[in-house]
């Protein structure tokens, strides 16, 4: 009997029963399209995530202020690090562009319109370190950091919704109550690891800390962002970064570090790490489907076997022999399988990629697993649940089964 033999008379046996053979597809398509959309979850979340931390780079540290003690006992809120200690940073041989960081939550006005928004105190090395391009204008200089000078370079999204004009540059803005220039509008990024880029004011920190905060600490900050070298070893140049600060800040051997430093390279191994177990519990969960329609699958085949014990001895009677009934009872199980993985498939990638891109507006990476997936369960869920009843058809006794009614 040839292949094609075979597979007709599979067909034929299969669609002899419409209905129990469409419930029966029915449990794998939607055991495979469950773990096909799961795929896509768990890609689409990885790929998010990547995305925010790429456009830092790996080669970006960040250093966060810790809370200030004294013999032990913490003192308030006062910030450990100093835009001093940025300046030493950046001259340790692998750092490539250092900026203090000041964060503020602010209300500009330009006109009759506000608007909330991110006010921002850096250097003009933060371009660098954040991988900011300038649109419109251009960004200020250290000369305006020495001068404490009120330009602001804005984003765009911050721009649109002022409602100023398409090219705002030279515009006067105001935050609280403080008229700032804008001089440069950065090109459009999104959101980031650190936040929203389109909607932020970025302004020098010398002139946020005392023309618009009247800090009396003009010299801390909250935070100092570093971005090294290609080549750079990070862990070498956190040591370098620990050493530097423990001694500035006067610390003793046992104290603790009143800084902390986050290693972007290790966050983003760690999330990557993180997101693959995700994706693996996902599978798991849609697998379950999987296993259902499996038992469907025997549950058929084993109903079928009972009710063509008849043919199955007619078949022995003419000289079939059990290798020939395994092999027929294997491919009507393994067609049923096939069926059901390919219109899977073609729902589960149809429905992960339009409900993406149209619903959710989100890129929804297509890669090669689902399809390797759905063929290889066609072959092992239909080899799996077609065994037991090919076997049990091709042991039926001939004589027997041409009594049975």
């Amino acid at each position: 009997m040839t292949f094609n033999d075979i597979l007709k008379e599979s067909w034929l046996s299969i669609s002899g029963n419409k209905v129990r053979s469409f419930l029966t597809v029915l449990g794998i398509v939607i055991g495979v399209m469950a773990v096909v959309i799961m795929v896509a979850v768990g890609e689409t979340v990885e790929k998010q995530i990547t995305d925010q931390f790429s456009s830092l780079g790996t080669n970006t540290i960040i250093i966060r202020a810790g809370m200030a003690q004294s013999a032990g006992v913490r003192t308030g809120n006062r910030q450990t690090l100093t835009i001093d200690d940025a300046e030493y940073i950046a001259q340790l041989p692998d750092v490539a562009a250092v900026s203090p960081v000041q964060n503020s939550a602010a209300q500009a006005v330009y006109g009759n319109k506000n608007q909330s928004t991110s006010l921002i105190g850096v250097y003009p090395g933060y371009t660098t370190v954040q991988n900011i391009e300038i649109e419109q204008g251009t960004f200020f200089n250290y000369s305006a950091v020495r001068n404490a000078s009120t330009y602001a370079v804005i984003g765009p999204e911050l721009a649109e919704e002022l409602g100023m004009p398409k090219n705002p540059v030279g515009q006067t803005i105001r935050v609280q109550n403080t008229p700032l220039t804008v001089i440069g509008v950065t090109k459009a990024k999104g959101d980031s690891a650190m936040g929203s880029q389109d909607d932020m004011i970025l302004i020098p920190i010398t002139t946020l800390k005392k023309r618009i905060q009247g800090s009396r600490f003009p010299n801390s900050v909250s935070m100092i962002s570093i971005k090294l070298y290609q080549d750079a070893d990070n862990n070498l140049v956190i040591d370098q970064i620990t050493s530097l600060l423990r001694e500035r800040h006067k610390l003793k051997d046992d104290a603790e570090d009143d800084f902390q430093i986050q290693d972007m390279k290790q966050i983003m191994e760690t999330m990557t790490t993180v997101t693959g177990y995700l994706k693996l519990l996902l599978v798991a969960i849609a697998a379950v489907s999987l296993l259902v329609g499996a038992i469907g699958i025997m549950n058929m085949m084993l109903v079928s076997v009972a009710e063509r014990t008849r043919e199955i001895g007619i078949r022995k009677a003419i000289g079939a022999r059990e290798k020939q009934i395994i092999i027929q009872f294997l491919s009507e199980s393994i067609l049923i399988s096939f069926i059901g993985s390919m219109a899977g498939l073609i729902l589960g990638v149809g429905l992960s990629q339009g409900v993406g891109r149209f619903v959710l507006g989100y890129n929804v990476p297509f890669s090669a697993w689902p399809v390797i997936l759905s063929v290889t369960v066609a072959i092992v869920v239909g080899l799996a649940s077609g065994v037991v009843p090919a076997l049990k058809a091709a042991k039926l006794n001939p004589i027997d089964s041409l009594r049975y009614e």
